[in-house]
């Protein structure tokens, strides 16, 4: 009996050594991702993108931006001009958080009176709102006691006070963050996995042959297995929002029309990655295979789990060409803080470049699937 056992377990792993691809996949995955994420993924939380306004303009107000600097926590990437810059770079996402410095900043100091400064946080991304404003605080607060003689130690009043003020999500609610990344992943997961198999499919039932000897040409033949999913994957998005609003009090800040066009434009390219997948895969186990080792990345170090500014270097520049990313912003910008195209259309152009590529070279791998 255990003769023979020995033998079928001889010949599985002759069949794998034999199978590159599964061979691949067993081998190469599970170290790629363990890599990748034990690099990648952190809950220290630093290099937040600051955005400064120094209406003051004086040694005491460049000292005080210092103590900022000196900081990991904080980048000082932006000066702004007043109000609307701040809002610009913050609704755009540029800058996570915005500190403010009076024009009386120093003469106030040189009085003896205290001085207020103004601190914006995104709240957007709660976890890095509430760091951010622990982290400012204490920053002016240890610069108060830094300004204060020795004679005033003892006072309860420091010379420089913290006006904080959280914009979009002021309850800093981690669902105002999560349910508009869940949006994206879920909507990624389910038409990447559709269209994966929608090639592989036909090689395992025998019936590509038969899609050969057909009279439609090649691109109608890819038109016709896509436009099925579009009209899946546009179902799929008013079954996700409508919940996620209604059941789940997602905010809804801005236009719901600019959102479902720009969610095409995501569409287009999970279709075509599908699509891909489904060309270079023998069977539906490695196509499945496939759709994971793109899946789980793009949840992993797109900005859905942690802010990719909380990232090394080398995971922030490959969130760099994962579409989950650009999306998210989109989703954010719009649900969140009801931002227009103006803020969103670099996001929105690089979504349709990777649409584009990624259509292409599904349609070029079809037709030599075909042929």
């Amino acid at each position: 009996m255990w003769q023979r056992i020995i033998s079928i377990i001889i010949k599985e792993f002759v069949q794998l050594r034999r199978d590159r691809r599964s061979l691949v996949m067993v081998t190469f995955i599970p170290l790629f991702q363990m890599c990748l994420f034990g690099y990648a993924v952190g809950s220290d939380i630093k290099d937040v993108s600051l955005a400064v306004w120094d209406a003051s303009n004086t040694v005491e107000s460049r000292e005080l931006i210092q103590s900022f600097r000196q900081t990991e926590f904080f980048s000082v990437n932006y000066y702004a001009a007043d109000y609307d810059d701040i809002a610009d770079r913050i609704e755009s996402g540029d800058a996570k958080a915005a500190l403010v410095i009076p024009p009386e900043y120093s003469r106030n100091l040189h009085r003896g009176e205290t001085v207020q400064v103004q601190f914006f946080a995104d709240g957007s991304d709660p976890a890095t709102g509430i760091q951010a404003l622990a982290n400012a605080s204490l920053i002016v607060q240890a610069k108060g006691v830094e300004l204060m003689s020795k004679d005033q130690l003892n006072e309860l009043a420091l010379p420089v006070m913290l006006q904080p003020r959280v914009w979009y999500n002021p309850a800093m609610q981690s669902s105002v963050f999560y349910l508009p990344g869940l949006v994206g992943v879920i909507l990624q997961n389910l038409t990447i996995m559709l269209t994966a198999f929608a090639i592989v499919r036909e090689k395992e039932n025998g019936t590509i042959e038969q899609l050969n000897v057909t009279p439609l040409r090649r691109g109608e033949l890819i038109v016709g297995k896509l436009i099925p999913y579009v009209i899946i994957a546009y179902v799929q998005v008013i079954m996700i929002l409508v919940p996620a609003i209604l059941i789940f009090n997602m905010p809804m800040r801005g236009n719901l029309l600019l959102l479902i066009a720009l969610s095409s434009l995501f569409l287009m390219f999970s279709l075509a990655i599908g699509l891909l997948i489904s060309t270079v895969s023998r069977n539906q186990f490695q196509a499945m295979q496939s759709a994971f080792l793109i899946l789980i990345p793009s949840i992993m170090l797109s900005g859905f789990i942690w802010p990719v500014e909380t990232m090394p270097k080398l995971a922030q520049w490959i969130s760099m060409v994962i579409p989950l990313t650009y999306y998210l912003r989109i989703l954010r910008g719009i649900v969140v803080k009801g931002v227009g195209i103006e803020h969103l259309w670099q996001e929105a152009a690089i979504l349709a470049a990777m649409g584009v590529v990624t259509l292409v070279l599904a349609a070029s791998r079809v037709r030599k699937t075909l042929v």
